[in-house]
Order: C-alpha cells, then structure tokens, then sequence
C-alpha cells in the first residue's frame, strides 16, 4: 500500500487529464492555473498544479501571463491573492522593501 494515496490519486488524475484533453500539455496546465484563482484554490492546489506545471516546462512568465489575462475577469484582489498563496506554496520569500519601493505614495 503507498505512503501517499490521496496524492498518488491527484497526480494520476492529472496525468489523465493531460492525456485526455485535446489541448497541449501546457496550454492546459496554463487553463487549470486560470481555474485555480477563478475558484480562490488554497496553496496546496497551486503546489501541486505548479509542480506538475514545471515537468510540463510551464515558465513563470507564463504563469504571470495568465494572472495578467485573467485579471479583468475575476479581479485584482483575486489575482494579488492567488499570487500570494502561490508564493507561500513554493516557499518563496519576497522582498517586501523593494516592493514597498515601488508603490507610489498617496
């Protein structure tokens, strides 16, 4: 009996649906991110989708692509935090000084 079956599961889901779907690997990788922050997905979602992303050869410049298109559709708020959760996902540490620098002041 595995160690991860409900992992092993969503990953076999996933190799399926790339297998089923007329779309290329990566384009539908790139749909499923979109879907992830029109539904407000938690960070282990984009973890697991992002992984599976990268071994697709999915860039960040293509993930940012997508938050940029999908943004006037689902909003800022939702992009920003569908960022965020992706960010805490990955574990990467942002730095909040040069980010501060760039928001102009009021």
């Amino acid at each position: 009996m595995a160690d991860t079956p409900v992992l092993d599961l969503i990953m076999s889901m996933n190799a399926d649906a790339v297998e089923a779907s007329s779309l290329d690997p990566k384009t539908l990788m790139l749909v499923r991110i979109a879907a992830l922050v029109a539904m407000d997905a938690p960070p282990v979602s984009y973890l697991l989708n992002l992984e599976f992303a990268g071994e697709l050869e999915v860039e960040a410049e293509d993930v940012q692509g997508v938050l940029a298109a999908v943004a006037p559709l689902v909003g800022t708020p939702r992009v920003v935090a569908a960022a965020s959760k992706m960010v805490r996902a990955l574990g990467i540490e942002l730095d909040l000084e040069a980010l501060d620098a760039r928001v102009p002041e009021a």
